[in-house]
C-alpha cells in the first residue's frame, strides 16, 4: 500500500540521521552549528494505518434574512404608509404630516423641505427631479436660473402665471452635490408625490428632465426618445420634456421644448 511505502521511506531517513549523529559522537563532536541543527527535521510521527475518509465538518454559515438584505428607510409604524394616505385630503394636511421629515438620509444635509407650490386645483402639474442649492435655501422648487427659464416658459409661452400651475419634485430634499436621488430615497418620497397628484387631480403632468421622466414612468429610455410623446402616469396624461437646466447648456433645444409645451396647450384647449 502507498501508506506503508511512505512510512518505510520516512523510517529509513530517521535511521540514517540517527546513525550519522552516533558517528559524530564517536568522533568527539559534541555540538552542531545552529544552522545545521535547524536543518535536521524533528522526529517523524508514525503515520496511521489509514487516512481518515471523511473531511472535518464545516460549521454552517449564517443565512441572511430577507429583511436584513433590504435596507429601505421606511418604518412600518409611520403614519404615511400607502394604506393610510387615504385619510389625507388636503395639501396642508399632507405637509403637516410630513413634518420635519427624517425618513431617509437626504434629511441629513438639507436646509429646507421643498414640498411644492402652486394651485391646489391646477389643471397642469410640473414635476422635476429634486431641489437644487437655491431651492434648498428658499424651500421652493425651481427658483434658480433654471427656475427663471421655467417662469419664461409659463408666462411667455403658455400665457399663464406660476400660481396657476402646481410645481413639485420627485424628492423633497436636496441630494448632496445635486446627484441623482437614489432608489431608497425615491421610494421613501414617492407616496407623498402620489398623494399630491391624488389631491390636486391635474389633467396633465409635465415631467421635466431625464430623471423625473424615467422615475415616473419606470423606464430607462433616454429623454430624447421620451419627449414629445404622451404617456400615462396613474391615469394622468404625462408629457416628458427637457429640463430647464439642460436648456441653459443647450439653448438650441428650446424649440423642442416649445413643441412639447404646444402639445400640452392643445390638450388643455389653450392653443
Amino acid at each position: 500500500m502507498a501508506v506503508d511505502a511512505t512510512r518505510d521511506s520516512l523510517q529509513q531517513i530517521t535511521d540514517s540521521l540517527r546513525s550519522y549523529l552516533e558517528t559524530l559522537k564517536e568522533s568527539g563532536v559534541t555540538g552542531l552549528p545552529g544552522r545545521v541543527v535547524a536543518e535536521i527535521p524533528a522526529p517523524v510521527r508514525a503515520l496511521p494505518e489509514q487516512a481518515p475518509a471523511v473531511a472535518p465538518a464545516v460549521p454552517p454559515q449564517p443565512v441572511m434574512k430577507k429583511e436584513e438584505a433590504v435596507a429601505v428607510p421606511i418604518q412600518p409604524q409611520d403614519m404615511f404608509v400607502a394604506s393610510q394616505l387615504e385619510n389625507v385630503t388636503t395639501l396642508e394636511a399632507l405637509r403637516a404630516g410630513i413634518g420635519d421629515c427624517r425618513r431617509c438620509k437626504l434629511s441629513q444635509g438639507r436646509t429646507n423641505i421643498v414640498f411644492g407650490v402652486g394651485n391646489p386645483q391646477a389643471e397642469v402639474m410640473f414635476v422635476g427631479e429634486g431641489p437644487g442649492h437655491d431651492e434648498d435655501l428658499k424651500g421652493e422648487p425651481f427658483v434658480g436660473r433654471a427656475g427663471q427659464l421655467l417662469n419664461d416658459i409659463i408666462t411667455k409661452g403658455m400665457k399663464m402665471t406660476r400660481e396657476e400651475i402646481y410645481i413639485a419634485n420627485v424628492v423633497k430634499c436636496r441630494p448632496p452635490e445635486n446627484r441623482n436621488p437614489e432608489p431608497d430615497e425615491v421610494a421613501t418620497c414617492q407616496p407623498f408625490l402620489l398623494k399630491q397628484i391624488d389631491i390636486i387631480k391635474p389633467r396633465i403632468i409635465v415631467a421635466w428632465g431625464t430623471f423625473a421622466a424615467q422615475t415616473l414612468l419606470q423606464v430607462k429610455t433616454p429623454i430624447s426618445r421620451l419627449r414629445g410623446v404622451w404617456h400615462s402616469y396613474h391615469g394622468v396624461k404625462l408629457m416628458p420634456t427637457f429640463h430647464p437646466a439642460y436648456l441653459l447648456r443647450n439653448p438650441n433645444d428650446k424649440r423642442l421644448v416649445w413643441l412639447d409645451i404646444q402639445a400640452v396647450l392643445r390638450e388643455m384647449g389653450r392653443l
